[in-house]
């Protein structure tokens, strides 16, 4: 037991010092669900936090792959066994889960699990979320010394998963403020190019008449301080990126946003993305700004049976696709569906988006870009 408790201690500071290098809660989910499959020796781990919603507002597993995942379809509910952990905050140690009255089902796609070893993450009375271990590799099960051992270590990560929690509002605040301070540095800014935008043009029109040479020199200096008022909104914007993009990066806060969508909306909608190189900022705010206002257009007015997003890295370039099999549309139909904004996104960061529809089959948006 001395060889595990040292291997416990090795497991749970790589989860504090998740912390200290600055990672989000989720990546420190991550090292902890890692750390306790290893520990323990299991095929499957995971590890949910609980939203107020009735669903997690993390899960994070091991052993699943991404397109198990996106057949699998949308986050658990707080049901069945995971809603039985979180309410009664006990453990849980199981020859198969199969066999007890508390397990409900499982969907189509979703691996099946024999022996499990589940365990509340607590601080204090409160449960932050559970952890669970399922398909033990050496044969027989689970042990009362392997629930012993995850107690422990579940222990110590309610003490990394707060501290992450901590520091993360620590940073968002940061953020928050830092975010303030250039919201009116903006109004500063832009308000002053305005009234000389305002003053210039009104001086050009009265020299239009008079002195036409003077009215032109006027107008190219409104032009000037247009596309320099325009290029200070742009900066600001890029600074101004979603909080999520910070904390998950583009792939999971748009996986996040499609599985969301799936629950609220009758359509089905599916995410699936491939393995993406490093992304830059504006990229990555341009091609969620993109995405979502072509799933809203979809889930709106298409009256499709399925939605499907698509990311993917394709010879130098960051391919994003979103289908429906919906209605689709003429494209000079097209008006007040947000088309004219989503190619000047793409365009802001030397992007391409292309719109395929044909009125009965479907709809395509399709943008590129390098990265």
């Amino acid at each position: 037991m001395t060889s595990d408790r040292d291997e416990i201690l090795q497991a749970v500071s790589s989860a504090v010092l998740a912390v200290t290098r600055h990672l989000s809660v989720r990546e420190v989910l991550q090292v902890i669900v890692r750390s306790a499959q290893r520990l323990l020796d299991a095929r499957y781990a995971a590890l949910g936090v609980p939203d107020e919603d009735g669903s997690f507002a993390e899960f994070v597993a091991e052993g699943i792959t991404d397109k198990q995942w996106d057949a699998i379809g949308p986050l658990p509910r707080q049901h069945g066994m995971l809603g039985a952990m979180l309410r009664d905050g006990d453990p849980v140690r199981l020859p198969d889960l199969r066999t007890d009255p508390r397990f409900e089902w499982w969907p189509k796609a979703h691996p099946v699990m024999k022996d499990f070893l589940g365990v509340p993450i607590r601080d204090g009375e409160e449960v932050l979320g559970i952890i669970f271990l399922a398909n033990k590799r050496t044969p027989g099960g689970f042990t009362q010394a392997d629930q012993e051992l995850l107690t422990l270590f579940a222990a110590h990560a309610a003490i990394a998963l707060t501290n992450a929690r901590l520091y993360e509002s620590g940073r968002e605040l940061a953020m928050l403020e830092e975010r303030n301070r250039m919201a009116r540095e903006l109004h500063d800014a832009v308000t002053q190019k305005l009234f000389s935008l305002r003053l210039t043009a009104q001086a050009a029109s009265a020299m239009l008449d008079k002195a036409p040479d003077k009215a032109a020199l006027e107008l190219d200096r409104v032009q000037r301080l247009a596309g320099e008022a325009l290029s200070e909104l742009r900066a600001v914007i890029v600074e101004l990126r979603p909080a999520e993009l910070d904390r998950h990066g583009l792939a999971e806060t748009l996986r996040k946003h499609v599985r969301l969508l799936d629950r609220l909306h009758p359509s089905e909608v599916t995410f699936v993305c491939e393995e993406l190189p490093p992304v830059g900022a504006a990229v990555e705010v341009a091609v969620l700004r993109v995405a979502q206002e072509a799933l809203h257009n979809a889930l709106r007015h298409s009256e499709g049976a399925t939605v499907s997003v698509c990311l993917a890295y394709e010879d130098g370039r960051l391919a994003l696709t979103v289908r429906d099999d919906g209605t689709g549309f003429e494209q000079e139909e097209s008006r007040g569906l947000g088309l004219v904004s989503m190619r000047d996104r793409a365009e802001s960061v030397g992007g391409v988006m292309t719109v395929e529809s044909v009125p009965g089959s479907g709809t395509t948006v399709r943008m590129e870009v390098g990265v």
